[in-house]
């Protein structure tokens, strides 16, 4: 069976996308940082999927590795699902450098680095699929966290070019734009409930989005609809509002 690549598989959101292509019978290479911390749901997955899952030690801000990284996988990836997120405080990211930055090269930068690397492999090979979960903060920069959404907006517009080049190789692209989740990332936000998906549910919404052949995926669906208002607001009245 075909093996998934996800990357950032230590997020709440990559363990259950992890979960859902298992139990649809894929193999899976899961890559993250400290990947061992991964062991106990490699054995669940294993047990309940009957199928193989290897960890992958990987550092997406590691750009001179990736290459290695890829050439060292057994079996080429049938799709690769990038997961990777990091989102600095706002106020914190204002004042410190660093927070900026690691904001921008987990999100954006090292994201590409691999991207890059699957994209050529796909295209020679015309063959396979890849996910990037942006998030719908990359629609209309907001004081409360633009620097996290203009990373985020910077690798939805990579993606948007990627599905137009590699459209004619017959690679599939998807870019998957959540709402509000529940995962540690936003852990002690007072979130809206109603708009506020499940990592579960953004799992399931991302496979059958990928089955589908599907372009962009807003998880909640009514996002869309909220992202459509916020971005024809003039900009007038936006730069006085706080959403």
């Amino acid at each position: 069976m075909s093996y998934i690549l996800i990357i950032g598989a230590k997020s709440d959101i990559a363990k259950e996308v992890a979960r859902v292509y298992a139990k649809a019978g894929y193999n899976l290479y899961l890559a993250a940082r400290e990947c061992s911390s991964l062991e106990d749901l490699k054995q669940d997955i294993e047990i309940r999927g009957g199928v193989e899952v290897e960890l992958k030690e990987f550092d997406i801000t590691a750009y001179a590795t990736h290459e290695n990284f890829y050439d060292s996988l057994k079996k080429r990836p049938l799709g690769v699902i990038v997961v990777s997120g990091y989102m600095a405080e706002q106020k914190t990211a204002q004042k410190e450098w660093i927070e900026t930055l690691n904001t921008i090269n987990v999100n954006y930068t090292g994201a590409i680095s691999i991207l890059n690397i699957v994209a050529n492999d796909f295209e020679k090979e015309r063959r396979g699929f890849i996910v990037g979960v942006s998030s719908v903060a990359g629609e209309r920069g907001r004081k409360a966290n633009y620097i996290y959404g203009s990373a985020k907006a910077g690798f939805s517009a990579y993606l948007s070019g990627l599905r137009n080049r590699l459209h004619e190789s017959g690679v599939q692209v998807l870019t998957v734009k959540p709402g509000f989740v529940d995962t540690k990332m936003t852990e002690g936000l007072d979130l809206p409930q109603k708009l506020t998906a499940s990592p579960s549910e953004v799992a399931e919404d991302i496979f059958n989005a990928q089955q589908k052949g599907r372009n962009i995926l807003y998880s909640k669906s009514i996002w869309m609809i909220i992202m459509l208002i916020i971005k024809h607001i003039p900009e007038s009245i936006f730069k006085k509002m706080s959403i």
